[in-house]
């Protein structure tokens, strides 16, 4: 809210390499409806991986991780009823259905409170606690990194957040329609804005980055469909809250700066594109030959020196786990890989020669 008084103020400061970082999602913007004429079948694949990536890694940021055995059952479809065996599945599965709310919608409903609690209450209807309410008591965002508590930002009072809350949504909604900056800042505004309000009980990042995801896909940035923005907020954890906190500093007097955190943004959504159109690249590599053969040139070919499982996974949608499997092991029979560390789906393989 404080960050959309006054847009001129706001932005005033623009790092100048933010700029040339910001031509480069909007050239990975122009390319993804031809993407999606040329390659709709592996666009399709691509987005069945990033939903899966997203579920795992946005619960994860929060602490909420579940057996890896039982993560692909959990995500699979949207409302399945199933028994849980704890509070962190019964989690995973309210992500899931709030990221399916936005990402199978036919049509992207307008941010708004009524809107952003029933995605609340979808995060939380498998647990016993509920959601889909505004915070009834003040909370605070604390650190023990230090080894003891150490309070590192207070949010508005449920009282105030009754008001800012339906403001901010309607400040960002004038802000889009009059093109007042470029719509990835307004969408970082609109994101440090929420998270400095922290509107509810908990589940407030969770919510942060759905609202994340729907800003991106509403203003035309595909990209968080088909690659996983989520995984790489979780892959720069430490960075990613140290952009939060440091764009918050002086935020209840409006001298705060937004520039860590939409400098974080933006590199996060570059490195979204650059990871989207190099599995497309890849992907029309290998588009001939049988199956088998695709996994065995990405592994020889594309591959890094280490990759882990998931990594030839996410490079080749469509492809199942047992080909992928039975190709790991034809390649290190030969001599051609060897297994670096642990065991199963999570091990790390090393390229040999």
């Amino acid at each position: 809210m404080r960050s959309f008084i006054d847009l001129d103020q706001t932005f005033a400061a623009q790092p100048v390499r933010l700029g040339v970082r910001l031509a480069r999602i909007d050239v990975g913007r122009g390319r993804e409806g031809m993407y999606r004429d040329q390659l709709p079948q592996l666009l399709d694949a691509l987005a069945d991986v990033a939903r899966v990536e997203s579920i795992i890694a946005s619960s994860a940021i929060e602490g909420v991780v579940v057996d890896v055995g039982r993560v692909r059952g959990l995500v699979a479809e949207s409302h399945a009823p199933r028994r849980f065996r704890n509070r962190n599945e019964r989690e995973v599965a309210g992500y899931r259905d709030a990221v399916d709310e936005i990402s199978r919608s036919s049509g992207l409903e307008a941010l708004s409170v009524p809107y952003v609690l029933h995605l609340h209450r979808l995060l939380f209807g498998h647990t016993d606690v509920g959601g889909g309410r505004l915070k009834t008591e003040q909370n605070l965002i604390v650190s023990y990194e230090h080894g003891h508590r150490e309070v590192l930002f207070t949010p508005p009072s449920p009282k105030e957040t009754a008001s800012f809350l339906p403001e901010l949504f309607e400040r960002y909604r004038q802000a889009v329609a009059a093109q007042a900056a470029h719509p990835v800042l307004l969408i970082g505004a609109l994101v440090l804005e929420f998270l400095a309000i922290h509107p509810v009980a908990d589940g407030n990042g969770r919510l942060a980055r759905l609202i994340t995801t729907h800003a991106l896909l509403d203003c035309g940035y595909e990209v968080a469909r088909y690659v996983s923005v989520e995984q790489r907020m979780f892959a720069t954890k430490d960075a990613y809250y140290d952009a939060i906190y440091a764009s918050q500093r002086h935020w209840h007097h409006g001298k705060h700066d937004v520039w860590p955190w939409v400098g974080y943004l933006v590199d996060v959504l570059v490195a979204s594109y650059d990871a989207f159109e190099g599995r497309v690249a890849v992907r029309q590599s290998l588009a001939s030959g049988t199956k088998q053969d695709q996994v065995r040139r990405y592994i020889l070919d594309h591959a890094g020196p280490t990759f882990r499982f998931r990594d030839v996974r996410a490079a080749l949608p469509g492809i199942g786990d047992p080909t992928i499997k039975r190709v790991l092991a034809v390649l290190r029979q030969e001599g051609a890989i060897e297994l670096h560390e642990t065991t199963g789906r999570q091990a790390s393989w090393r390229r040999k020669g």
